[in-house]
């Protein structure tokens, strides 16, 4: 069985023993593959720093989350893009709209999503959107950009089905995490309509954990909750979860 966690912050763990730990606890279930999110300047050397270790499972993302978009972020979007002369980049990301926290950002994070956007359709890469409560802007957004260079991952999906098949229908996988294994979150009513091949499996570790780890960090090799859950949900094998989701992995980064 090979799982691939599409969007985890392993780097977040800076003792380098316990992110062995980290790493091993997801080799021993089968997850193989990680990919890492870019959230602003200061994580692109610890995302630089996974990847040399482990080159042939951790692959890095560049972007500048929208809760990292501040007054300067024209300055930071210039220092993420340079930093990725040399490197390789899978996807560009985490990017997006997030109205949860502060709404009086709305112009510049649009701003920046639509830049980063320019980014990923100028290097022919998938883009990773971070989207809370926000889906509305940020489907504005994907409506205006919509070609056939626009494409990637709706990160944390936790929306309804017409926000699934919006997202689908626009180009984008669902990213599906802990979320689904929450009753009251209704997303496993969600997925009852949406078809496996637009779904890929994530952690958001160390955030969303899984039941029943739920309230508690989350890590990469929780992942497994997720896939037991998703194959309940589509009555399949958690093996051919793993496959499908992989390959849909594949042709999201090409990897």
């Amino acid at each position: 069985m090979l799982l691939t966690d599409t969007h985890t912050h392993l780097y977040y763990e800076r003792d380098p023993q316990k992110q062995s730990e980290l790493l091993q606890r997801c080799f021993d279930q089968g997850i193989q593959r990680l990919f890492l999110p870019n959230v602003d300047v200061a994580s692109i050397a610890m995302i630089n720093e996974l990847v040399e270790r482990y080159p042939e499972n951790c692959f890095a993302m560049a972007g500048l989350h929208p809760c990292d978009v501040k007054e300067d972020f024209e300055t930071v979007l210039e220092e993420i893009y340079t930093s990725m002369a040399g490197r390789k980049i899978y996807a560009i990301g985490e990017i997006g709209i997030d109205l949860y926290w502060d709404k009086t950002t709305l112009g510049i994070q649009q701003k920046a999503f639509k830049e980063q956007i320019k980014w990923a359709k100028a290097l022919d890469l998938p883009i990773v959107i971070h989207c809370r409560e926000a889906f509305d802007e940020v489907f504005e957004v994907l409506e205006a950009e919509k070609d056939d260079k626009l494409r990637g991952i709706l990160h944390c999906f936790t929306g309804n089905l017409d926000q699934a098949l919006k997202a689908i229908e626009l180009g984008f996988y669902l990213g599906i995490g802990g979320v689904v294994t929450y009753k009251k979150a209704g997303l496993d009513e969600v997925l009852k309509y949406v078809p496996l091949e637009h779904v890929v499996l994530e952690t958001d570790s160390p955030y969303l954990a899984p039941v029943p780890f739920r309230g508690k960090p989350n890590e990469s090799s929780y992942l497994v909750y997720v896939a037991r859950k998703v194959a309940e949900i589509y009555g399949i094998s958690v093996d051919e979860i793993a496959d499908i989701t992989t390959l849909n992995s594949r042709k999201i980064f090409l990897v």
